[in-house]
């Protein structure tokens, strides 16, 4: 499944990652979404938002006329406003809810997966965990430990900006923080420098005897 994510007051943003490629569904969705928002939006505009090119928008906008989607206004002779019928806007919250119950699904998974990867620790009595990376990562893993029996210890990043800030309750440290916190475990909550976080992390396990935890 395809990522479709908020990109501030312009709508939905459709993002191409290697695993999750985006489908035809997706790209109408995300069209008559950001058509929801603003109506005005050129052939040009609407592609350049949501990351496609004009002849697709162009293919599609024609598809969701025939359909009965969207209807084509006049505005100057020279340009249209794409407007969303009574079935389109039908259309669109149907999508949305079809959309939204398949990122519910992928979300359970993912989190099913962080409780597997750390059931080790849990049988072991080991629930004294300190997260490194206050990210969109770090959310998922907090929101999966929560009916958990593992305790946060300490919630670390690099950033400096970040440090001594709350994060969904938890307030960030410095890295060297973890000198003088007891846990069991360091689970890198940042996918994309793990292994810079492990080599980071390494002196301070040897020291302190915690395990690094990568996924």
């Amino acid at each position: 499944m395809p990522e479709l994510v908020a990109n501030g007051n312009k709508g939905m943003l459709i993002t191409d990652g290697l695993y999750l490629k985006p489908s035809k569904s997706t790209r109408v969705l995300a069209i008559l979404e950001a058509l929801t928002r603003d109506s005005g939006l050129s052939q040009f505009e609407l592609g350049r938002r949501l990351n496609l090119s004009g002849a697709m928008v162009n293919q599609y906008l024609k598809q969701l006329q025939s359909e009965g989607l969207v209807e084509f206004m006049p505005v100057n002779g020279k340009s249209y406003r794409y407007t969303l019928t009574d079935a389109g806007h039908q259309s669109r919250r149907q999508m949305f809810s079809d959309y939204s119950s398949e990122t519910v699904r992928l979300y359970t998974t993912i989190k099913d997966f962080v409780v597997n990867r750390l059931s080790s620790f849990l049988m072991e009595g080991k629930v004294r965990l300190a997260l490194f990376g206050a990210s969109e990562t770090c959310e998922v893993v907090l929101s999966a430990l929560r009916d958990t029996d593992f305790h946060i210890m300490a919630l670390l990043d690099n950033d400096t900006t970040k440090q001594g800030q709350l994060f969904h309750g938890h307030v960030v440290s410095a890295p060297h923080v973890i000198d003088q916190v007891e846990c069991d475990a360091v689970v890198i909550t940042s996918f994309g420098k793990q292994d810079e976080i492990f080599e980071q992390l390494k002196p301070y396990s040897e020291k302190r005897g915690f395990q690094i935890v990568r996924f």
